[in-house]
């Protein structure tokens, strides 16, 4: 039975034109120079008490490995001691205990197994994955984080979306370095599939 307190967040950092990655899966573009005088400053403590109320995540294979590779280069594993579920049928390394690799039914996994255990559940990457996720219906609000910077081309958002999702803004902040975040509840997880016209 599913926890009606647990709260599933899609989290997704991307340029102004909607891309999560380039198409090789590079996020060298993440760092921008940016400054916005008027913006919020993002005090550390308030990030580190912030991401404490974060209990699991769950993510793609790609998403999976870009963090270890970060982490390779010194850059430290971002998902602290919290529970990672990676979704994956692929044989991928496990470097810690926290990680679970999960490549059942997503809806089995979120309802049956996050939802009665965790009260705040992130989806963080990639576009499919968080794609599948508001398709299936199970997303309560998406969290979009957006840099100054245009890349052209790259791995969208949102794939596979296979209708339109109803959301409602329920936050919106603008910080010093030029990053927007925009917080949507999702309304429209019940939504009928989009008729096709030849």
């Amino acid at each position: 039975m599913a926890n009606t307190d647990s709260r599933v967040t899609i989290h997704m950092a991307a340029s102004l034109d909607g891309f999560i990655a380039r198409k090789d899966g590079s996020v060298d573009w993440l760092e921008t120079s940016d400054e916005f005088a008027d913006g919020v400053t993002m005090d550390p403590e308030f990030v580190e008490t912030f991401l404490k109320t974060i209990e699991c995540y769950v993510m793609g294979s790609r998403t999976y490995e870009t963090a270890l590779n970060f982490e390779a280069k010194g850059f430290g594993w971002p998902y602290g001691d919290k529970p990672t579920f990676v979704l994956t049928s692929r044989d991928l390394p496990r470097t810690r205990q926290t990680v679970e690799f999960y490549s059942g039914d997503l809806v089995q996994l979120v309802n049956e197994r996050l939802r009665p255990t965790f009260r705040s559940i992130w989806f963080v990457g990639g576009g499919a994955v968080c794609g599948e996720c508001l398709r299936l219906g199970l997303a309560d609000e998406v969290r979009y984080s957006i840099l100054p910077i245009l890349i052209g081309d790259g791995i969208s958002f949102f794939e596979k979306l296979d209708r339109d999702i109803a959301l409602h803004l329920a936050e919106a902040k603008a910080y010093n370095n030029g990053t927007v975040e925009l917080c949507y509840e999702v309304r429209g997880n019940r939504v009928e599939p989009r008729s096709h016209t030849t």
